[in-house]
């Protein structure tokens, strides 16, 4: 009988025993007894180490997120790619395979809360409790539990763009020096055009790839990337540092960083061919895509005629045009 008046699942009760929640508080949202959330405990081996008022011990600037400023900035904009709201829980959490960058979180936060790492995935983790945080992420900046699929861009003053742009590139985003490339990566499409409009007023031209459930953002060429990394990083606070390194490794004074023909830039060519699909399934008209892409006709047949993948995603695009 007990097993049926169970709302939660064995692995969740483990969860959230873990996460800090006393056995009476799981029992109340399971719908069973403490006498039974402690069996599954002992059941299943889970150390009952005396921490069932550990998140209370620890401190919190609740209030952290009602005030803007770069650092506010910066954290919002790292939640909004590595940060989860858990349903059942008065919980904010930060996950991260660098601790460092959660320690000057932590640290920003005025918080005492540890950071755990779990074992299975190395991942690290800063779980905050503290409801009046989670209710300032979700009714003032517009965050949700399994938000990842359709996370709105929130409303950030633009004199901090720039700061919580460097906290979502710090969580989903990625610097390739070498191929002269910034992407972001992100499960919500709406979230993504959004941040697309918002770089474009910067002149930084990017465009959007998705594929299946994922969505990448892109900017491309030498001076662009270079330009992306001094906007990101000017009075920079908080960042992670190897992300930051990779942008310094540009050899060139300012005014003699170009970004190399197209033609002889393969990284660039590439690009190219991603931007002039992404405007013909934006568009589902040929002319307009390759206008917009800056593209020729004849550079298109060139590509179809030798480069099988280019063919075989142009091609599925159209398919799915004729559906």
């Amino acid at each position: 009988m007990r097993k049926k008046k169970c709302t939660m699942s064995i692995p969740t009760i483990i969860e959230c025993f873990q996460m800090g929640m006393t056995s009476n508080e799981i029992a109340l949202q399971a719908n069973v007894t403490a006498r039974y959330i402690n069996s599954v405990l002992q059941q299943h081996n889970v150390e009952r180490q005396p921490h069932s008022s550990w998140l209370r011990r620890y401190t919190v600037n609740e209030n952290y997120f009602k005030t803007w400023s770069a650092s506010m900035a910066y954290v919002l904009g790292f939640f909004a790619a590595d940060g989860c709201l858990p349903k059942d829980l008065q919980l904010v959490s930060f996950s991260q395979k660098d601790p460092k960058i959660l320690e000057d979180i932590r640290e920003e936060l005025q918080s005492t809360h540890p950071i755990k790492t779990n074992p299975r995935t190395g991942v690290h983790l800063l779980n905050i409790s503290s409801k009046i945080m989670k209710e300032d992420l979700m009714k003032l900046h517009g965050m949700s539990p399994k938000k990842s699929t359709i996370l709105e861009f929130p409303y950030v003053p633009e004199e901090y763009l720039s700061h919580f742009v460097r906290g979502f590139f710090d969580g989903d985003g990625n610097i390739n020096y070498k191929k002269r490339t910034v992407s972001f990566v992100g499960g919500s499409q709406t979230f993504m055009e959004h941040l697309k409009k918002r770089l474009e007023r910067y002149s930084f031209e990017p465009f959007i790839v998705s594929k299946e459930k994922y969505h990448r953002l892109f900017l491309s060429g030498r001076k662009t990337v270079y330009h992306f990394g001094q906007w990101i990083y000017k009075d920079k606070n908080l960042y992670i540092e190897r992300k930051h390194l990779e942008f310094n490794r540009e050899k060139l004074p300012p005014d003699q960083i170009k970004d190399r023909p197209f033609k002889a830039h393969k990284s660039a060519i590439e690009a190219r061919k991603l931007k002039l699909l992404y405007y013909y399934n934006l568009y589902r008209d040929f002319p307009e895509a390759c206008k917009s892409a800056n593209i020729g006709i004849n550079t298109f047949y060139r590509w179809i005629s030798t480069d099988e993948e280019f063919q075989l995603k142009f091609n599925s695009i159209c398919n799915e045009k004729k559906i």
